[in-house]
């Protein structure tokens, strides 16, 4: 659903870099792709790729850079996929690869669960029944509470896109990552449940926090690939530039 907000709001220029890259493929297939790949047994989607999809913040309500274990969260991933995706000099395989992480990404820090203060894996191991069923909180948000709408994702993010108003969009046209955690922490405090047989209630008290943090995600996303697409970057010539630049007269 965040993909396909997304793939609304993109610029003109961002969209032809889009297309350029995936083909047919839109942003809601790119967005899931992170998370098909899991079952690859490769090193790496085993090892190095498996933390790139959130962040621990053990202290506090803002994520520090020291925060950041050694082998990196979804900070450091977006980073790394952010420079391939300006670096003029990257091949297609690797900006195919670093357009669908930062889509999965960015969609990833806009769930609270996904903003973990490192003690339960981030929800995963708060057991509990939803509707009866034995499932566990980070599924709860992942998907049940989605899920249990009975729509399909095309339909909710329709429904979605058409409440985002104009002002909106200006107010949330946020592209710094440390503003998406301080938010996803703040909401990640309120919804950890003190009965764990949860149904209706629980769905109508949060789904319209759900519901904003999916906007807000959509939004961001095409918000971060229009400046992406609009400020590209070859560092390789820019280091180059340097290396030739006249020496200044004394």
């Amino acid at each position: 659903m965040t993909g396909a907000i997304a793939d609304r709001n993109l610029s003109g220029l961002a969209r032809a870099n889009v297309e350029l890259l995936l083909g047919e493929e839109d942003l809601a297939q790119a967005a899931t792709w992170p998370d098909d790949m899991k079952s690859d047994p490769a090193d790496f989607w085993q090892k190095q790729a498996s933390p790139w999809h959130y962040v621990t913040v053990r202290e506090g309500d803002a994520y520090m850079s020291a925060d950041a274990p050694p082998e990196g969260d979804a900070m450091t991933g977006l980073a790394r996929f952010t420079a391939t995706l300006r670096d003029l000099a990257a091949s297609m395989d690797d900006k195919r690869l670093a357009l669908r992480f930062i889509v999965h990404i960015i969609g990833d820090l806009h769930q609270p669960l996904h903003a973990g203060v490192g003690n339960d894996r981030g929800g995963n191991d708060v057991k509990l029944s939803w509707f009866g069923r034995p499932t566990n909180l980070h599924s709860v948000w992942d998907s049940a509470m989605i899920e249990q709408r009975s729509l399909s994702y095309s339909e909710l993010a329709d429904w979605l896109s058409r409440a985002i108003t104009p002002r909106e969009i200006i107010a949330w046209d946020d592209r710094d990552p440390k503003t998406w955690i301080r938010e996803s922490i703040a909401l990640r405090k309120t919804i950890y449940p003190t009965d764990t047989n949860l149904s209706w209630d629980y769905a109508y008290q949060h789904r319209l926090a759900l519901d904003d943090r999916l906007k807000h995600a959509g939004i961001r996303i095409a918000a971060y690939l229009n400046w992406i697409f609009e400020n590209p970057q070859d560092q390789n010539r820019g280091e180059a530039r340097s290396a030739h630049k006249p020496a200044r007269r004394k």
